[in-house]
């Protein structure tokens, strides 16, 4: 069992940046592939950012969020970031980091079904 709590989310104007934490509970953090998805009002969730497990070699990133954002792990801290440059209004959503003990790597861990979620942290970016 992991339990997952985001923060780090608030308001920026567009161009601006955030980074997102996402902290685990457990002493297995690092067996874990970690993701971070989004929902917009209206919109179904997508995925944005993941990152396989142990030392974190592989990443993936949706189209949308590619050469802006920037996932990453620090297993001896249980965390996760997300760090999101150049936002822009459309990034608004509620964020939400994901876990799941797959072995997935490359674009694979944009469509596992994660086993855990957190309850998600606002992101807001205004023109």
């Amino acid at each position: 069992q992991v339990q997952l709590v985001e923060s780090g989310g608030g308001s920026v104007q567009a161009g601006g940046s955030l980074r997102l934490s996402c902290a685990a509970s457990g002493r297995t953090f690092s067996s874990y592939a970690m993701g971070w998805f989004r929902q917009a009002p209206g919109k179904e969730r997508e995925f944005v950012a993941a990152i396989s497990r142990w030392g974190g070699v592989s990443t993936y990133y949706a189209d949308s969020v590619k050469g802006r954002f920037t996932i990453s792990r620090d297993n001896a801290k249980n965390t996760v970031y997300l760090q999101m440059n150049s936002l822009k209004p459309e990034d608004t959503a509620v964020y939400y980091c994901a876990a799941d003990k797959s072995p997935a790597n490359g674009q694979t861990m944009g469509i596992i079904p994660y086993d855990y979620w957190g309850q998600g942290t606002q992101v807001t970016v205004s023109s």
